[in-house]
C-alpha cells in the first residue's frame, strides 16, 4: 500500500500498535516502581483511595502532617515504624504517591487515545472488543490494588500475599494481552489479510507453567521470603526446609509459609527454563529467531538476578531488577507463544 492510500485509510493497526507500545512501556515502568513500593515498605504509607482528589501530593506542612496523622493509626506504624519522622514518611509516601500517579497516567494514555481512535473508526475490526476489555481490565487492576492496599490498614502490618500476587498477575497479564495485541497489529498492518494468531497446546503450557513461576515469585515479595536464606543453592545449610511440614500441612506450607514457598520460587524456576528453551527452540523453527534470543536472554538474566538477590540479603536494587526483568520475560514469552501460533508462518 502507498503512503498516500495508507493515509487516507481509516484503518490505522500500526498507529495503534505503537500507542500500545508506549502503553507497555509505562506498565513495564510501573511493575518496577510497584518493587521499589514493596522492598522499601511504602505501600501503606496513603491510607485513603482519592482517585481526583489524590492526582496532587500534600503541598503544605499542614497537609503533610495531616497525612502523617493518618499513617499513625494503622498498625503498621504503632507496631513497627512508631517514632518515624515526617522526613522517613515522606520518604515511603512519595513512592507509594508515584505508583499511584502512574496508574493514573497509564490510565489516561490507554482510555484517550482509545476514544479518539473509535471515533475516527480507525480501530480495524475485531479489536475493539479487545482493546475495551484491556481497558476494563485496568480499570480492575486499580480496584484490586485499593483492595489489596485496604488489607494491611486494619489489623495487619503488611498487605495480604493473596491481593498482592492478585495485583501483580493481573499487570503482568495486561501486559502480556498487550504484547499479543500489538504483534498482531503490526502484522495487520504489514498484511491486511492477517489472521489474529492462536494459543497452541505449547503456548497454555508455557503459560501455565511461568503462572505458576510469578505467583511464587509474588508470593515471596508478599511475605518477604527472600529473606529467610542468603544461601545457595542450599537454604540455611539444607537443600528442602523439612521442618515446615512438622508444623504445617503441607498444602498450607505451600501457600502461606515463607520458607516453603521460597524454595518453590527457587527450584519451579528451573521447571520454567526447561520450558522455554523449549519454546524459545520452537520460535526459532517457526522463523522468528528475534524471539528465541529474546527469551533465553531473559530468563538467563532473571535467573542470574534471582540466586544474587538472595545472597545479597534482597539487595534493593537487585530485587527491583528482578521484578523489571520479570515483565521483561513475559513480554519475550508472548511474543514466542505468539510466534508459535500464526497461521502464517511468514510474519516474525
Amino acid at each position: 500500500m502507498d503512503p498516500v492510500s495508507e493515509f487516507r485509510h481509516p484503518i490505522r493497526p500500526r498507529a495503534i500498535a505503537n500507542w500500545l507500545t508506549v502503553v507497555a512501556a509505562l506498565i513495564v515502568l510501573i511493575v518496577i516502581v510497584g518493587g521499589i513500593t514493596r522492598l522499601t515498605e511504602s505501600g501503606l504509607s496513603i491510607t485513603e483511595w482519592n482517585v481526583v482528589t489524590g492526582i496532587l501530593p500534600p503541598l503544605s506542612e499542614a497537609a503533610w502532617l495531616s497525612e502523617f496523622e493518618k499513617y499513625k493509626q494503622i498498625p503498621e506504624y504503632q507496631q513497627i515504624n512508631k517514632g518515624m519522622s515526617l522526613a522517613a514518611f515522606q520518604f515511603i509516601y512519595f513512592w507509594e504517591y508515584i505508583h499511584r500517579l502512574l496508574a493514573r497516567i497509564i490510565g489516561f494514555a490507554f482510555a484517550a487515545p482509545l476514544v479518539w481512535f473509535a471515533w475516527k473508526r480507525a480501530i480495524p475490526r475485531g479489536y475493539g472488543l479487545r482493546l475495551t476489555g484491556l481497558l476494563a481490565l485496568g480499570g480492575l487492576q486499580g480496584v484490586i490494588g485499593w483492595w489489596m492496599v485496604s488489607s494491611g490498614l486494619a489489623e495487619r502490618t503488611d498487605v495480604s500475599h493473596f491481593r498482592l500476587a492478585a495485583h501483580l498477575l493481573l499487570a503482568l497479564f495486561i501486559l502480556a494481552a498487550l504484547t499479543w495485541t500489538i504483534l498482531d497489529l503490526r502484522n495487520l498492518a504489514r498484511d491486511p489479510g492477517y489472521r489474529p494468531a492462536r494459543l497452541t497446546g505449547l503456548g497454555w503450557a508455557v503459560a501455565l507453567i511461568l503462572f505458576i513461576q510469578l505467583l511464587y515469585g509474588a508470593f515471596t515479595a508478599g511475605l518477604n521470603a527472600g529473606l529467610v536464606t542468603d544461601q545457595w543453592p542450599l537454604m540455611n545449610g539444607r537443600f528442602f526446609p523439612s521442618e515446615v511440614l512438622a508444623v504445617r500441612s503441607a498444602l498450607d506450607a505451600a501457600v502461606n509459609d515463607p520458607a516453603m514457598i521460597h524454595w518453590i520460587h527457587r527450584w519451579w524456576a528451573w521447571v520454567a527454563v526447561a520450558a522455554l528453551v523449549i519454546l524459545a527452540r520452537h520460535a526459532r523453527a517457526a522463523g522468528s529467531r528475534a524471539a528465541s534470543i529474546a527469551i533465553h536472554s531473559a530468563f538467563g538474566v532473571q535467573i542470574l538476578l534471582g540466586i544474587a538477590t538472595v545472597m545479597t540479603g534482597v539487595d534493593i536494587t537487585l530485587g527491583v531488577l528482578h521484578q523489571g526483568v520479570g515483565a521483561l520475560l513475559v513480554i519475550a514469552t508472548a511474543w514466542g507463544i505468539h510466534v508459535i501460533g500464526r497461521r502464517d508462518r511468514g510474519f516474525r
